[in-house]
């Protein structure tokens, strides 16, 4: 059939745009995002003249949103297994919710600080900044755009390793996460050929309190420390009907990831073609092939007289900056894959490969729809190779710009998820190991969201599967090969009651497999339910309770129940 030159340029500028790296959301060629390829179908929309979005558009007048706040409660825990115990505390925070949507310019930010004052001997105290953020800036309007995106989040680490999000953790055994990324974004033209480049360069940081060995025999995860990651792109493209009947782009990425615990290194390039054939007015088939050259590698831990690794005060092995540096992974040769890109209207789009990455078989793909502007659904395959830095820069990359923050309402700490009606909106499956140990991710995670105007819900699900990548001779070697599972369930329903009250109730369920010998296998639950009742114009006060539990294979079971009244003063 002969296909409408306009609908054939649209289709194939949106294939080429996502096939070439999608510099406009810095997902580099070599280090793909949490979607789990080249690209997503939230990127190729955001491109000029795409009439294949996977989000209803509106028109955008510049609008700002800032609330401020300050909050004092009384919370009281009771410890139901193993034992009991009852600990009270109270709380003062201080926090920001902010927005930006503008032409040129978005964004969304929630920081709080929380400090708590502990009653008694066993007291909860100590204080805790959690927040999320993620802005996309203009500096050139549909040409040099600069992303950024941060983090800080407590969460409950397990002795396997599992991470868990939103618990009632104490500070003095909370784990905390920091990570950041900014960069650049390049998306012009030189005649009929569109040209993009992308740079990012980001960090994260995990402050452990203690070694994690919860029962004799188990061998101690050795808790991710700190690193740093920098990817460039680059890629040119040209849409189907301009100098050839099909599309054509070609591109190049670089990634290197740099993990303090043993001086892990991960380097990764990769260059590719691809081709776009228009197969009808809303669908195209793609296919590429090119090469790449991975290399991970490390050192060993010191050892001290009698041979055994020295561990430090912070409970990580210490680097012996003297040994050789060990190749854990080495692969280089022939990358391929072919797929679909199906984008019906600017409300669906699909996008779908499968070829040989990695030196194995390797899929990826994302599917968007959103049937009005009020719901969403979105789905993404990943396949990349990481350390714990990469992937939660990744993560908060997929994050869109304009998001409201789940927060768990007795503690304050997020949740996971963001409510959000595009992209990718949790961060559990990113979250759900702290191993220091590099890995081959795969996995799946989904996500829906509705706001019907006086009532918000949405429910995010996930599966994460880490094989894990260690240099024989050294410490690590015993987790090459090993593979850790993450299922997890976050959701949300929040409403309003009437002018002067509104509810807020959340959940979440994790299930984390463990590979490693003794660990065993943790499940965790949580759940929440809050009352807001307006006082004045600017004061309301809330009434919370909550649930929450572990249960280990190792280690007995953990439940306890909380709940807690408070008042807040909004700026």
């Amino acid at each position: 059939m002969i296909m409408p030159s306009r609908s054939l340029r649209a289709l194939s500028a949106a294939a080429l745009l996502a096939l070439a790296g999608g510099a406009a959301n810095a997902q580099t060629l070599p280090y793909a995002g949490m979607t789990g390829g080249q690209s997503s179908p939230a990127a190729a929309s955001d491109a000029p003249g795409d009439a294949a979005a996977a989000a209803p558009r509106h028109v955008r007048t510049p609008r700002v949103k800032l609330a401020p706040y300050i909050e004092a409660a009384q919370v009281v825990v009771t410890q139901l297994a193993p034992g009991s115990d009852t600990v009270t505390y109270s709380s003062l925070a201080a926090g920001v919710d902010a927005s930006v949507h503008g032409r040129n310019n978005e964004g969304a930010m929630s920081l709080r600080y929380e400090r708590r004052f502990g009653w008694g001997r066993n007291s909860a105290g100590g204080d805790s900044l959690t927040g999320v953020a993620r802005a996309s800036a203009a500096i050139i309007p549909h040409a040099l755009t600069f992303e950024a995106g941060a983090l800080a989040a407590r969460t409950s680490v397990q002795d396997n390793g599992a991470a868990v999000l939103g618990t009632l953790t104490r500070d003095n055994a909370a784990t905390k996460v920091y990570s950041l990324y900014a960069g650049p974004s390049l998306a012009t033209h030189v005649g009929d050929v569109a040209v993009g480049a992308a740079y990012r360069a980001g960090y994260t940081a995990v402050h452990s309190p203690r070694v994690l060995v919860g029962a004799p025999g188990l061998t101690a995860a050795d808790v991710f420390d700190h690193s740093t990651v920098q990817s460039a792109a680059l890629s040119a493209a040209t849409r189907a009907g301009d100098l050839l009947p099909v599309g054509v782009a070609l591109s190049a990425g670089y990634n290197r990831e740099d993990i303090s615990n043993l001086d892990q290194r991960i380097a990764d390039f990769a260059a590719r073609g691809d081709v776009t054939l228009p197969v009808g007015p809303d669908l195209a088939v793609v296919g590429g092939i090119g090469y790449e050259d991975v290399k991970i590698s490390s050192r060993d831990a010191l050892r001290d007289s009698a041979g055994n690794p020295v561990v430090g005060s912070d409970g990580r092995y210490v680097t012996d900056k003297t040994a050789p540096r060990v190749l854990a992974y080495d692969v280089s040769g022939l990358i391929y894959d072919t797929g679909v890109i199906w984008r019906p209207s600017r409300r669906t789009a699909l996008e779908a490969h499968v070829g040989r990455r990695y030196g194995s078989t390797s899929v990826h793909g994302t599917f968007a729809y959103a049937p009005n502007a009020r719901s969403s659904f979105n789905v993404s395959v990943y396949d990349n190779v990481a350390g714990f830095g990469g992937q939660v820069n990744r993560a908060l990359d997929d994050l869109p710009t304009q998001f409201d923050a789940a927060r768990n309402p007795l503690n304050g700490d997020l949740t996971g998820c963001v409510v959000a009606l595009s992209k990718g909106n949790c961060l559990s499956g990113a979250l759900g190991s702290v191993r220091s140990a590099t890995f081959r991710a795969r996995g799946v995670a989904a996500s829906y969201g509705v706001d019907l105007g006086r009532i918000q819900a949405g429910v995010g699900a996930g599966y994460d599967r880490r094989k894990f990548i260690a240099a024989p001779g050294t410490v690590l070697a015993v987790a090459n090969g090993v593979t850790d599972q993450n299922y997890w369930v976050a959701a949300y329903l929040n409403g309003r009651i009437d002018r002067q009250s509104s509810f807020a109730t959340n959940a979440h369920l994790n299930l984390f497999q463990s590979g490693f010998a003794s660990a065993g296998d943790a499940t965790a639950f949580g759940a929440s339910a809050a009352y807001n009742r307006a006082l004045g114009n600017r004061v309301s006060a809330t009434a919370a309770v909550g649930l929450d539990g572990i249960s280990r294979v190792t280690l007995p079971d953990y439940w306890s129940a909380s709940a807690l009244v408070g008042v807040r003063y909004s700026f």
